[in-house]
């Protein structure tokens, strides 16, 4: 997908909404559970039900291989039936990828030409020749790890070395490598803070924003940091949409939360961007 595509589904729908299917078997509604593909039958109803408000969908492939093989078919026929009938939905891979040059060009062509998604998000910390194979992909976008929401992110990220934090290198660094323009990032929300900073350094690029709601990160901070003219933010929410409800109702509490979170994003972009 071209960024401008994604750019003009986010101002149609007035959403910077990326919601998360993270499928747990556990906390599905029961009755899924007689489906031949319990996890493809939840994603299906979960998608119809959100679709008018949401911009992207990000499942995490952690638990689609949780189940191996019946896991990965799974997360096949969601981005197929994704690509199919809602081809304007931005869609992100989250499996964290990142190794040395060959490896990660493998990575790129199952993510990009097999499955079909237009992102995945990938580790850099083995520099450039890991991520490089990514940025070749016309149209597919790289979504860096910068500043992560978990508490074991100041274990190096916000480290200093020459007088600036880690995850400020990775961003300048990133900008030099082949292809950079195919470059977003992800930096929690429970990061607002640092989004002054974020924004001097990569001051259009898109970021993947994780952490508001069930982490605790604040939709009306992240946008007055974050915001730019074209947007620049996918704010997600996984568990507070698609576990809205266990019961027969939850296609309907999906959508009501989903909804809900539109509504303040469009009060926000009519309040923050001109």
């Amino acid at each position: 997908m071209r960024i401008e595509n994604l750019i003009s589904e986010i101002k149609k729908k007035k959403s910077f909404l990326c919601v998360g299917l993270d499928v747990d078997l556990d906390k599905i509604p029961e009755f899924f559970l007689k489906e031949e593909d319990p996890i493809f039958s939840f994603n299906k109803a979960i998608i119809d039900a959100t679709h008018q408000y949401v911009v992207a969908y990000k499942p995490n492939t952690a638990f689609y291989e949780a189940y191996g093989l019946k896991g990965w078919k799974a997360l096949e026929k969601t981005i197929n039936y994704l690509n199919l009938n809602y081809p304007e939905i931005f869609t992100i891979a989250d499996a964290k990828r990142g190794d040395i040059g060959n490896t990660s060009s493998r990575y790129a062509k199952a993510f990009f030409e097999d499955l079909g998604f237009d992102s995945v998000t990938v580790a850099p910390y083995m520099g450039k020749d890991s991520v490089e194979p990514f940025l070749a992909f016309e149209n597919k976008h790289t979504i860096l790890l910068a500043l992560t929401s978990n508490e074991g992110a100041f274990d190096f990220q916000t480290k200093k070395n020459d007088d600036e934090e880690l995850y400020k290198q990775v961003l300048r660094t990133s900008k030099n490598w082949e292809n950079s323009e195919n470059l977003m990032y992800v930096v929690g929300a429970t990061k607002a803070e640092h989004l002054v900073d974020i924004r001097k350094i990569v001051p259009n690029s898109f970021l993947l924003v994780p952490g508001v709601g069930a982490q605790g990160g604040n939709l009306k901070e992240v946008c007055k940091y974050g915001l730019v003219k074209n947007i620049g933010l996918l704010v997600n929410s996984s568990r507070g949409i698609i576990y809205a409800s266990k019961n027969n109702d939850f296609a309907e509490a999906a959508t009501r939360e989903a909804e809900k979170m539109q509504l303040e994003m469009k009060a926000l972009l009519d309040e923050l961007v001109h």
